[in-house]
């Protein structure tokens, strides 16, 4: 997910953290347990990684210990450093490109389904500073909530698949950065980057 990390700690191979969950008996996805984070971070959570551990236990039920608690602590730090990124990293974690397309899109659904609960828990929260949505980010709110229903389409050929979730997903890195942005304007003491492209359609 973030290249200047994965080779460094091992942490965003989709597969291999799938494994780790079914270890543990949790049948979450790592798309869904990624979009969760990142929702938190979008909606102004703290960068202290112990906050997004019990934060997933609060919103996707998931206790995660041992090795997989470490693992979802990296990511969320990770995650919270490539939202900021200058060079515009940031990306969903989603099954690789030798994955069915179905299997993909279903993947980036689920993703969306994680990013909507964190960003809720969050702004639920005691500690969640007041204020209101921008337009744009509520516009992209509904955009992510209609991605969560996502699947390919039966018509479609393979071509035009893997064109459609190409499409979705680049709207998707950059929508969530824009909203990432957007909450970080109104918390005190939090930098956006200034380079990140705001573009959204």
């Amino acid at each position: 997910m973030y290249d200047n990390f994965s080779d460094e700690i091992g942490v965003f191979d989709f597969d291999e953290f799938a494994d780790h969950l079914l270890d543990q008996g949790l049948q979450a996805s790592p798309s869904q347990l990624h979009g969760c984070l990142t929702g938190m971070l979008s909606a102004g959570s703290p960068p202290e990684p112990e906050y997004g551990l019990d934060a997933l236990a609060q919103t996707l039920g998931l206790d995660l210990h041992g090795e997989l608690a470490v693992r979802a602590m990296q990511l969320y730090s990770v995650t919270a450093d490539a939202l900021q990124d200058e060079a515009f990293s940031f990306n969903p974690l989603l099954p690789d490109e030798d994955e069915d397309i179905i299997a993909r899109t279903a993947a980036l659904a689920s993703w969306c389904e994680g990013f909507l609960a964190g960003f809720a828990y969050r702004l639920a929260g005691e500690e969640a500073l007041p204020g209101s949505l921008s337009d744009e980010a509520a516009e992209v709110l509904r955009d992510i909530a209609a991605l969560a229903q996502a699947e390919a389409g039966p018509e479609e050929t393979e071509d035009e698949a893997e064109d459609s979730f190409s499409e979705l997903v680049e709207y998707l890195r950059v929508a969530v950065v824009n909203i990432f942005m957007d909450s970080s304007a109104s918390v005190p003491g939090t930098a956006a980057s200034p380079d990140v492209p705001r573009r959204l359609h």
